[in-house]
């Protein structure tokens, strides 16, 4: 996905160095990454993304780096293990990749998605598949020009991790979401802890009562509120606020005796069948890592309509579903 790849374009751009972008638009059969996984590749030799997890990612790279040096813009019909020797063994992945190898987008449409990005605000972004490979934009997808053959991905806003309490766990809690795309917002109304300089570049951190800000700023359904302040006078009111709306993920942390208080606390409160608590799946870890990682897991599951289990022990696809892109 663009949003993937793009730090790494935007800062070569800016270095004035060209960038080469292969985009997964076709595939026959399964594959482990989505239609619209993209990969970048500078002229410094340097590159980003995944196109298979892995088993085709060298002649892709080698492909684009043909592009760099004057080759013409194409779509490539790549194979797993057309590099390897007749005696080797043939990879795991299977399947034709169909792949759009062009250059970057050009100005204005960089810019436009730089800003999207930056903003969190929604564009679409078609490129053509067929010579001379236009970019395009719009802020929806039925407002883009007909270019006849294209391949089109929408940029969505990140769903928001409202994090309630800053403590040290809502710090290593905002490190680590950001790798999942998702806005994060730490609320606490202690001046002492909101000054605390734990989330310099990781999330923004409000001084507001939960409650109050939730009012100003109502939740999606794919916004996720957790309870970490330990104290129930900010932690309840974010509860109840969070509870009464629409955000898919809703959960509060600390022990089982801790949740139980909570659930006589909060009792005729509405939505309370949808209360995570205690928060996070079953990892028995101890560290404050794990217990991000724990919480994490358990929104990623719920975010996906899984239960968290092993998969060793499901049947259902690896991936969940959920179309952005499409040609």
């Amino acid at each position: 996905m663009l949003r993937e790849v793009w730090p790494f374009v935007d800062t070569h751009r800016q270095a004035g160095r060209p960038v080469v972008l292969a985009r997964l638009v076709g595939r026959d059969g399964p594959g482990s990454r989505p239609l619209g996984a993209t990969m970048a590749i500078a002229d410094d030799g340097t590159w980003r993304g995944s196109l298979s997890g892995g088993c085709v990612e060298g002649i892709v790279v080698d492909r684009a780096r043909a592009v760099l040096a004057g080759a013409p813009p194409h779509m490539a019909a790549v194979n797993p293990g057309e590099d390897l020797l007749p005696w080797e063994d043939a990879p795991a992945c299977a399947g034709e990749l169909r792949v759009l190898i062009t250059p970057a987008p050009p100005e204005p449409v960089h810019s436009a998605i730089s800003t999207a990005l930056a903003e969190d605000r929604p564009l679409a972004v078609r490129v053509g598949l067929r010579p001379p490979q236009r970019w395009s934009t719009a802020a929806a997808v039925d407002q883009l020009p007909d270019t006849g053959a294209a391949f089109t991905e929408e940029l969505t806003p990140r769903p928001q991790l409202l994090l309630v309490g800053a403590t040290d766990l809502a710090a290593v809690l905002a490190t680590l979401a950001r790798t999942l795309h998702r806005k994060v917002v730490v609320l606490d109304p202690r001046p002492g802890h909101v000054a605390s300089g734990a989330f310099t570049g990781t999330a923004d951190v409000v001084r507001s009562w939960p409650d109050d800000w939730i009012a100003r700023h109502p939740l999606a359904a794919r916004d996720a509120v957790v309870a970490l302040s330990h104290d129930p006078r900010i932690d309840d009111r974010a509860l109840r606020a969070a509870l009464t709306g629409p955000a898919g993920y809703v959960a509060a942390l600390g022990s089982r005796a801790t949740h139980a208080h909570r659930l006589r606390r909060l009792t005729n409160t509405p939505g309370m069948d949808r209360l995570a608590g205690p928060a996070g799946l079953d990892l028995g870890g101890a560290s404050l890592a794990e217990s991000a990682l724990s919480i994490l897991s358990e929104l990623v599951a719920v975010d996906n309509g899984r239960g968290g289990r092993r998969l060793r022990d499901g049947s259902l696809p690896v991936r969940a579903a959920r179309a952005a892109a499409h040609a």
